[in-house]
């Protein structure tokens, strides 16, 4: 048998691995914090109300009709709730309630193990839903703003910020502004790096996955991994996450005080400010109004619909001989189109592009998936297109293409691999293919022709078994 060093082709169609960008919902993030984390959030009734809005529909009625029980619930009649048909949902629900530590297993005379609401959730979300507990202290009376702000300058404000980061990754001109903290955020995630050559950050391929999610989850994303980093501040992450709660449920346009914060939580404010989650008019102003953006931070996209005024207003148009047409005069919006299409002319409010194998190929190399493009084009679909085809509003000939374009890419991968050949007999090559399956490290093989290709990784180990099998024959 010989072995030969060569970059062996995988005849098998296998999926280059890449990371891809990792959207936590609520549920995803807390259940990876510790319990007494969670211990600490729940003795506030807002992170309680929070957790209990998010709950599978199922487990909220699991958590009300137990709210008001002081003793264990045998599981057997919490199951027994629901019929037969719906046990999936249940094994799943209790799986969540128990992982969040909203209710525990205690046990029961008899043998029997039941559910039981854990006291300090139980208690906080009854404040929560009947009142009662201390006052906010963002609530402080405060006089009339002489400088008060509405709602339209509020929205703007927040678009400029956050935009300004956005601007930011797309390498736009329009990107002067953003803050130190918030780079190193971008950079903390994952979502640029730094360049090899002259240091200065660059976008990465969970970067260009960002830019196209929808603004809520995009801030979501990016407080979480601000929340990665707040103990390497000298800030209290319970804290911090406790009146982020309390900013989802503010009142858009109405101003909170200062009074009775911490430093930590002052140096928060700033650093949420500068994201443009709230607005203040100097660093020592008595008072800040959230933003838009802040409001229902935490909460699903399905559960809660878009404010009309929020609504991000349509703008593409997508025709079958695969033009783009972008109804706008932003520049970020304009950059965004310009991931995954040629863009060809400008004018004052529109821009005119083509959906290209290559511009999606390259899209597709870095790190932009066919459905998100696909989604994107849906989600920013101008008015028009959605009155004529309600369910489908992109041509389904583009759709179709995009996905075969990325299918294309994906049929061949090149693996590096060792070629094992000329065995002097058919037992022999048996038995090393079936150690290198054993091992997983089998590439390809061809029985006709006594022929394997193994990982390179692998090579020395399947060296010295075939060294011992060679012995014992």
């Amino acid at each position: 048998m010989a072995d030969n060093g060569v970059g062996a082709q995988s005849q098998k169609s296998s999926l280059i691995k890449h990371t891809n960008l990792e959207c936590k919902n609520l549920y995803d993030y807390l259940k990876s914090r510790p319990p007494s984390v969670l211990e600490k959030l729940y003795n506030h009734p807002t992170i309680c109300l929070a957790v209990y809005r998010e709950l599978p529909e199922l487990a909220r009625q699991y958590v009300i009709r137990i709210l008001f029980v002081e003793q264990p619930v045998p599981q057997a009649v919490v199951a027994s709730w629901g019929s037969q048909a719906f046990s999936k949902e249940h094994t799943h629900v209790s799986k969540v309630l128990t992982e969040l530590s909203v209710w525990q297993e205690a046990g029961i005379p008899g043998g029997l193990l039941g559910w039981i609401l854990s006291p300090t959730f139980k208690k906080n979300l009854k404040v929560a839903l009947l009142g009662g507990g201390k006052a906010w202290s963002m609530s402080s009376a405060l006089e009339v703003d002489s400088k008060a702000r509405d709602v339209s300058f509020l929205d703007a404000y927040s678009q400029e910020r956050w935009e300004c980061v956005l601007h930011y990754m797309v390498g736009s001109q329009q990107q002067e502004g953003i803050s130190a903290d918030a780079v190193r955020i971008l950079l903390h995630a994952g979502l640029m790096k730094r360049d090899e050559e002259d240091g200065s950050p660059v976008i990465t391929r969970q970067g260009f996955q960002f830019l196209l999610l929808d603004r809520q989850a995009q801030v979501w994303h990016f407080i979480l991994q601000y929340l990665d980093t707040v103990e390497e501040r000298g800030l209290d992450l319970v804290e911090c996450l406790t009146f982020l709660f309390q900013l989802s449920f503010s009142t858009l346009g109405k101003d909170y005080s200062t009074e009775g914060m911490s430093p930590g939580l002052l140096i928060f404010l700033q650093h949420l400010r500068e994201f443009g989650l709230v607005y203040q008019r100097k660093r020592k102003a008595g008072r800040f109004y959230p933003t838009r953006l802040a409001l229902n931070i935490t909460t699903s996209n399905d559960k809660v619909p878009d404010i009309e005024e929020d609504a991000p207003k349509g703008y593409i148009v997508v025709e079958t001989n695969y033009r783009v047409y972008a109804y706008t005069d932003s520049n970020l919006q304009v950059a965004l189109v310009g991931l995954f299409t040629e863009l060809m002319y400008r004018f004052p409010n529109l821009v005119v592009g083509v959906i290209t194998r290559d511009s999606v190929r390259q899209a597709l190399r870095g790190g932009i998936t066919a459905d998100q493009i696909i989604g994107f084009l849906k989600q920013h679909a101008h008015p028009r297109m959605l009155d004529l085809q309600a369910k489908q509003p992109l041509p389904p000939t583009v759709v179709d293409q995009i996905k075969l374009w990325e299918l294309e890419r994906n049929r061949l991968v090149y693996s590096e691999g060792v070629l094992y050949s000329q065995f002097l007999s058919q037992a022999d090559f048996n038995v090393l293919k079936e150690y290198a399956k054993s091992i997983g490290c089998l590439i390809w093989d061809n029985n006709d022709r006594r022929t394997l290709v193994i990982n390179k990784s692998s090579h020395d180990d399947v060296k010295k078994f075939w060294k011992r099998y060679s012995k014992g024959n």
